[in-house]
């Protein structure tokens, strides 16, 4: 069940910042009216995309601890409850149109699972 989960998040990480600077960033950075901060635009840029990668690379992270396959419970109550609550927000505020809510839920019950089941 983790190693699904962690295939999940890394599958997720992946389609994230690929599409993610395909279609969103690149069509925001073409924008002229976005803030300047230090004199131009370019730490804004940075910024947007360095917040957007680096939700990734979290994920990167959970994966490789799922991998691990941690004995404790509390980790595997706490991945579980983090990507419940992933899947709450990104249900709420897309309106569930985004399905990244479909795949945190999955990645919450199997890791729940394991934290139940052992």
């Amino acid at each position: 069940m983790l190693i699904i989960a962690s295939l999940l998040l890394v599958l997720c990480g992946l389609v994230h910042s690929i599409l993610g600077e395909r279609y969103i960033l690149s069509r925001l950075f073409k924008r002229d009216n976005l803030p300047h901060l230090f004199g131009s635009d370019q730490f804004t840029k940075g910024t947007l995309r360095f917040a957007w990668h680096i939700t990734t690379l979290a994920w990167f992270g959970f994966a490789a601890l799922l991998m691990l396959k941690p004995d404790s419970t509390a980790v595997l109550l706490t991945v579980s409850l983090v990507f419940a609550l992933s899947g709450v927000l990104s249900g709420f505020y897309t309106k569930g149109k985004h399905l990244s809510w479909l795949v945190f839920f999955i990645i919450s019950a199997l890791t729940l699972c394991s934290a139940v089941v052992g």
